[in-house]
């Protein structure tokens, strides 16, 4: 009677993940306000900044963008993976990756995601170069090449260790078919 009301609380307790998910669902908000900013302020410089700048800005918003995309392929997926199915209602569509996609994925992803943030920093760190800024530029790159490294390892340990316990698709089915 009291392992299985202690074992009915620890699985509930899983819902107590749902205010953090719903915190990270509202940072999206302020990346919205942040984009419609600084897309207000470059239409508001465009004829007086330079086309580098204008580069720069660009980089900013995809950064946002793929931050904006991080954030929500976390909270949905983690929700579905560690809480509840997400049921939609009739005719509602869901992200064809939601459902399929396990802690160690996610985890690959998030990492590939930091490396294409850390790129954008670094191209916009290059395109700012000044002299004298050699190694800031340095550690800029050992940090990036930190973080690709760290990718390709988790994906290298992931093929290893679970791609195997995995359900393969079609694609994949075809591609690796031995007779």
């Amino acid at each position: 009677m009291v392992e299985r009301i202690l074992d009915q609380l620890i699985f509930a307790s899983r819902w107590l993940l749902v205010p953090i998910y719903l915190a990270l669902a509202s940072i999206l908000v302020l990346f919205g306000i942040k984009a419609v900013q600084e897309a207000i302020h470059l239409f508001e410089q465009v004829l007086v900044i330079s086309a580098t700048e204008i580069v720069l800005a660009g980089l900013a918003l995809i950064d946002l963008v793929l931050i904006a995309n991080l954030l929500v392929m976390v909270v949905l997926s983690s929700y579905e993976t560690f809480v509840s199915t997400i049921d939609l209602v009739a005719g509602q569509q869901k992200p064809s990756w939601l459902g399929r996609m396990d802690a160690a994925t996610l985890k690959i992803k998030l990492a590939v995601s930091i490396v294409a943030i850390s790129s954008i920093h670094l191209l916009k760190a290059f395109m700012n170069f000044e002299g004298g800024e050699e190694k800031k530029l340095f550690w800029l790159i050992i940090a990036h090449l930190a973080f690709v490294v760290s990718a390709l390892l988790m994906a290298f340990i992931d093929k290893i260790a679970f791609s195997h316990h995995r359900p393969r698709s079609d694609a994949e089915s075809v591609i690796n078919f031995h007779p």
